[in-house]
């Protein structure tokens, strides 16, 4: 089986389908897909991805969730990943003619090596998709048949039932009515037999000797227990993610009766939040992860919890340790382990907060709600005192080291000495600056530059790691550094440039790699290092606030940069007044990313795109366009009363990738894709007309200033990049846009009233003759202004910056920042302007009329 057979069989030039050669595999966790496929014999086509393809089989009956039940599942040729995405007609007369439709889609994964259990002819794996749910078996069987056959079993688990694949057609898109298609039979089929396939649960006569007889669980008044913890408060729960308290790393474990000692798991760092039955993931970063861990989605949501937060450590367990390597290969697609999340802390239940609670009493409920727990949650335990026998016994195990906390200190977010961590290996996380020729067989490059924050000279080299690469991150590393354009000298401090060195190539700090090194040799550089994995969950920035350093503030926000689609067209002109090309473009938003990503993440968002440069046709775009992968999207009903799926972006990734699609600004909702209808901001649009001065434009705004501030409304000050300024204010918890586009409506005319020479109300340009407009449409329902440090397509690539009311007086034009000083800009601030904007609590139904 090979795609060799699958382009053969095909004629691209007649069918939809993609040819072989569309795409490499996607960096991201392995899908599975089932389309239903009514060709000359009905049937449904099971998909799972190894590497770069997808090994396929035909389900004539489509999965049963019986266990009891067998179903036939003939392989077929492998099929490639961008298949996962076909749906219509296949033309008559060609392989396979007849229409496809989507069925399921989801992330699978299995306890081994997938390809070896495939070759012994059986493979055990877990479905985590819309229908599809928990364990399955194919199994080959011994039968002589054309195409290899198996059998597709479902494992006996909380997800087995007696319905059928059939019985969940609801929303799969049925054949046009002139296909020719060929309906299921079912020969005498009772009325009684149907109402079995939609049945909840199987049948007890035919499971009853099979079927793990289950206790009824016991009834938990976990609120009631909540509040029985010291200094629990009675507090409401955001589902936003909060800042996960850090550990300072130390030379060995504190001593005394008041610490409590754990493993430290070896993994990324997710946060969750459960509110009103939803469950949220969140990375370090504040990130969300929800759709990339779909398996602890589930089985946080089998706690049956209305309000809980909690604090762990994303795994993957080999031989019951957490291999860091293996789940980064599973998260970019390359294995298929499970994956678990191991919690260690509890700062919320069902109504109380409980970060003031001292953290043995936090762990001691942990341990109560997860007594039960299914097995993709894992409690952290620990010991009290005696931290030099735990450590030991953590390296004896071979474990990276343990965590050591005070046992009665509160949960607070940010780096301080309540949480010490030790490790048995030296690790150490770096920039990477560069890189080396390659040598010998190797391709690529030889081995990697390294950087570490440094005081005086913003980065100091550290040394150069070319071991411990597997063959896929050297591919992925290559190919991402090779986009990078090379320095004309070393980003970092070099104390004595080497012969190895003036032969390397120089790149920007964009990158974080973990390195293992046997300490520091005599220059000052690593010795022995080899590298333990590319941190996908850390940015540059955030290595000035790394355990070994004193506490200071980071705002990264940059995902996995390797992550990105490749850039194509990379000299193409985007900007024809200054030359600036489509990868100057690309790299101005990742220079911004960590300012960037904020104003926009979990946002719906409108976009315009320039395909051709600003000189030609640019659009505006809302909804998600054919190709983009990425990104997400939020389904929003439309004023016209039918239901569209908005553009959403999650990450670095997704922004990068609408960077590849040509986007150069970006538009977002002043509400969050998971509360469309409340807005969190309302913005104030001051448009002069062409003879209004600049510093009218200014006075103008600090009116705004102080009118709002006399009504007790905190704003923020940001230039739109084009020829005004936009006064914006937070909202706290949110307000209906029904209240805040009446209220914004109001507040600017009756300061066109009060001063009608200076200020109008009105669209009308006749009318801005002399006049400042103050557009207040931007506050909506679906109307968007555009994010804080947004390029702008318009000439001299200007860029929309957040300032302080403290800068207003010496601003020089509303476009007067762009794609060059911005990051310059960013690098000397040591605080964002708008640093806890979304702290501030107001709420227009308080204001006094």
């Amino acid at each position: 089986m090979s795609l060799v057979d699958y382009q053969r069989k095909r004629h691209f030039e007649k069918t939809g389908e993609p040819p072989a050669s569309a795409h490499e595999a996607e960096e991201g966790r392995a899908i599975f897909v089932v389309q239903l496929h009514h060709a000359s014999r009905r049937h449904y086509d099971f998909r799972l991805q190894i590497g770069d393809t997808l090994k396929s089989w035909a389900v004539p009956k489509g999965p049963s969730f019986d266990p009891a039940v067998k179903r036939l599942a003939a392989q077929v040729e492998d099929h490639p990943i961008d298949y996962a995405n076909f749906a219509g007609m296949i033309p008559a007369g060609q392989y396979g003619g007849g229409h496809v439709a989507l069925f399921d889609r989801g992330v699978w994964s299995t306890d081994g090596n997938a390809a070896a259990q495939l070759a012994k002819g059986h493979l055990r794996f877990e479905l985590f998709g819309e229908k599809l749910h928990g364990g399955w078996h194919l199994i080959r069987s011994r039968r002589a048949a054309k195409n290899p056959e198996w059998l597709l079993i479902k494992q006996q688990d909380q997800f087995a039932g007696a319905h059928e694949a059939d019985d969940l057609l609801e929303d799969v898109e049925a054949p046009p009515a002139s296909a020719a298609i060929t309906k299921p039979k079912m020969p005498g089929a009772s009325e009684k037999q149907k109402a079995l396939r939609s049945a909840p649960a199987l049948p007890a006569s035919r499971r009853a000797q099979k079927t793990p007889k289950i206790r009824a669980a016991v009834q938990v008044d976990w609120s009631q227990r909540a509040r029985g913890l010291s200094q629990s408060v009675q507090q409401s729960l955001g589902s936003a993610s909060f800042e996960p308290q850090l550990a300072r790393l130390g030379d060995a474990p504190p001593k005394g009766e008041d610490w409590l000692h754990e493993v430290k798991w070896d993994g990324y760092r997710i946060t969750a939040t459960i509110v009103d039955g939803q469950v949220r993931l969140w990375s370090r970063n504040a990130l969300e992860w929800t759709a990339k861990l779909p398996e602890l989605v589930s089985a946080l949501k089998q706690l049956k919890l209305n309000h809980a937060a909690f604090d762990g450590e994303l795994v993957a367990l080999r031989a019951g340790q957490s291999d860091f390597g293996l789940l980064q290969a599973t998260l970019a697609g390359e294995q298929h382990a499970p994956l678990a999340y191991v919690i260690f802390d509890l700062l919320h239940l069902e109504g109380y907060a409980l970060d003031r609670a001292p953290l043995i009493e936090r762990k001691q409920l942990l341990a109560q709600l997860l007594a039960a727990a299914p097995p993709r949650l894992a409690y952290s335990s620990h010991s009290i005192g005696n931290g030099e026998a735990a450590f030991a016994l953590s390296c004896e195990l071979g474990l990276e080291g343990i965590m050591s906390k005070r046992v009665n200190s509160p949960y607070r977010g940010g780096r301080g000495d309540d949480w010490r961590k030790t490790k048995r290996l030296d690790s150490e996380e770096f920039a990477v600056v560069g890189f080396t020729p390659a040598q010998g067989s190797r391709s690529g490059f030889g081995s990697l530059l390294l950087a570490r924050p440094d005081a005086e000279h913003g980065w100091r080299y550290a040394g150069r790691v070319g071991s411990g690469f597997s063959d896929e991150l050297l591919r992925t590393l290559s190919a991402t550094l090779s986009r990078e354009p090379a320095l004309p000298k070393p980003p970092a401090f070099v104390d004595m440039m080497s012969t190895e060195l003036r032969r390397a190539t120089w790149t920007a700090p964009k990158l974080v790699v973990e390195v293992f090194s046997r300490g520091i040799g005599n220059q000052g550089l690593l010795r022995q290092p080899s590298l333990k994995g590319l941190r996908m969950d850390k940015s540059v920035d955030q290595l000035r606030d790394s355990d070994r350093n004193s506490p200071s503030r980071t705002d990264a926000k940059v995902a996995d940069i390797a992550a990105a689609p490749r850039l194509t067209s990379p000299d193409r002109v985007v900007y024809p007044d200054r030359g600036t090309t489509k990868q100057q473009v690309a790299d101005y938003y990742l220079a911004v990313m960590d300012w960037f990503l904020p104003q926009i993440v979990s946002r719906p968002l409108s976009i315009i795109r320039c395909p051709d440069g600003i000189a030609k046709t640019c659009f505006f775009q809302k909804h998600l366009t054919a190709g983009v992968k990425l990104a997400d999207t939020v389904r929003i009903l439309e004023d016209s009363g039918k239901e569209a799926q908005y553009l959403v972006v999650n990450d670095a990734a997704s922004v990068m990738e609408l960077v590849q699609f040509n986007a150069l600004e970006f538009h977002p909702w002043g509400s969050t894709a998971d509360n469309p209808e409340r807005a969190d901001r309302m913005v104030f649009d001051l448009d002069p007309g062409p003879d209004v001065s600049w510093t009218e434009v200014k006075r103008a705004a600090r009116k705004i200033h102080d009118l709002l501030a006399s009504i007790s409304l905190q704003s923020y000050l940001r230039t739109s990049g084009g020829k005004g300024l936009h006064v914006v204010v937070p909202l706290n918890p949110g307000c209906d846009w029904n209240l805040v586009k009446p209220f914004a409506r109001a507040f600017a005319e009756s300061l066109s009233q009060a001063e009608p020479k200076r200020f109008v109300a009105t669209a009308s340009k006749k009318l801005r003759e002399g006049r400042i407009f103050i557009d207040y449409l931007r506050n909506g329902r679906g109307a968007t202004s555009v994010a804080s440090y947004s390029l702008r397509a318009r000439e001299g690539a200007p860029v929309a910056v957040n300032l302080g009311w403290h800068e207003l007086a010496r601003l020089k034009a509303a476009n007067a920042f762009d794609i060059e000083s911005v990051p310059k800009r960013l690098a000397r601030l040591k605080i964002d302007p708008w640093e806890g904007i979304n702290e501030v609590a107001q709420d227009l139904s308080k204001i006094k009329a």
